[in-house]
């Protein structure tokens, strides 16, 4: 079953490899730029100037940095295993990340929300629409979460991983949401943008508004962008 699964995500990346990125393709499927493996800023400088921000600037992102926060969030690491950025216990990974595009937020990318496909490094837009300020009004009226021109929603299908460990499962994707959002805040900072991180917020409120599957819980929320200056 495994490697049937294997040869799926195979030839749905080769499917998709041959239309280029950025362009539409079959059932509203954009392949992504390849992600970059060779980054001018340290994992030790990214560390030191991690900070939570709470205040964007209107400056739109790119393809390519969207691209590189979805690898850094759930991308595959190694193409023969599966194995993703972020560690996930029996490599279950039950977790989704869905991005809330707002108007002009990207590059090339029209508003709405998009969720990450990790095998055919691709997204696929699942709503329409500039959805910023309705999933900060679920967040408890936090509004300055709609200032930033991405949001990123990290949910998680425990079923996924509670199949194999039980309810103890639930506590690893707990803590598998944790390295995925550290990973988001390193990138934002090698990608000179940053990020905030939010954990209050109406949970079926928030998957209503990304239009998330009943199964996906949302965990954390994480808006992305330039700083504001000063």
């Amino acid at each position: 079953m495994k490697q049937s699964l294997k040869w799926l995500f195979f030839l749905v990346s080769l499917a998709l490899a041959t239309h280029g990125w950025g362009k539409v393709g079959e059932k509203g499927f954009i392949r992504l730029p390849n992600p970059a493996y060779d980054g001018k800023v340290s994992v030790e400088e990214a560390i030191k100037e991690r900070r939570t921000i709470r205040d964007f600037g209107p400056k739109p992102l790119t393809m390519v940095q969207l691209s590189q926060l979805f690898w850094s969030a759930q991308g595959i690491t190694d193409g023969r295993s599966g194995f993703r950025a972020a560690p996930s216990g029996g490599a279950l990974y039950p977790l989704d990340v869905y991005a809330i595009v707002g108007e002009g937020g990207v590059e090339g990318l029209q508003p709405g929300v998009y969720h990450y496909q990790p095998a055919s490094h691709s997204v696929q837009l699942v709503r329409k629409g500039d959805r910023r300020k309705e999933v900060a009004s679920a967040s408890l009226w936090q509004m300055w979460m709609a200032r930033a021109p991405v949001i990123f929603v990290i949910t998680s299908e425990y079923e996924r991983i509670t199949r194999k460990y039980g309810k103890r499962g639930i506590r690893y994707a707990q803590i598998e949401v944790g390295h995925v959002g550290q990973n988001i805040f390193l990138q934002s900072g090698a990608l000179g943008l940053g990020a905030g991180i939010v954990g209050a917020f109406r949970d079926d409120r928030v998957a209503k508004g990304i239009g998330a599957p009943t199964a996906h819980k949302p965990l954390i929320i994480m808006p992305v962008g330039y700083k504001k200056l000063d």
